[in-house]
Formats: structure tokens, sequence, C-alpha cells
């Protein structure tokens, strides 16, 4: 339900800030797998950390995000 609420942006401050902290959680969680990063199963856990930069950007953001959402455009 969150998801749904992320996607089509209703109320971001809300969903944005959740969809950051749980991706937060689920990377920070995995933090001994970075000090093997080249065995071939914890090479994936690297892609988290732009990941997590990009919902940093958009819950930084989220009073620009208009468009395609159920708020609509701010005149």
């Amino acid at each position: 339900l969150v998801l749904v609420g992320f996607v089509i942006g209703f109320a971001p401050r809300l969903t944005y800030g959740l969809v950051l902290l749980l991706h937060a959680v689920s990377t920070f969680s995995s933090f001994r797998q970075y000090f093997h990063p080249f065995e071939s199963v914890n090479l994936l856990f690297f892609a988290a950390w732009p990941m997590l930069g990009a919902c940093f950007a958009l819950y930084y953001l989220r009073d620009l995000d208009t468009l395609w959402n159920v708020r609509g455009r701010r005149a």
C-alpha cells in the first residue's frame, strides 16, 4: 500500500519518507556484505547505494515532483 502511494505521488512526505527509511534500513543492515565485494553474490549489494541516493533526492525534492501524481500541478 505504501508503494502504491509512492508511485502515484500520494502524501509524498509520508510515502517518500517511508520508502527512504525502509530502503536505508535494508541498505545499512547488509553492511557486512560490503567487506567482501568480489564474491559473486555480494556484488549486487552495491546497487543499493545509488538507489538510496535516488530515494533521498526524491524525498528532498518532493515539493517539485508534480508531474503525473494525484496532487496535480501547483501554480
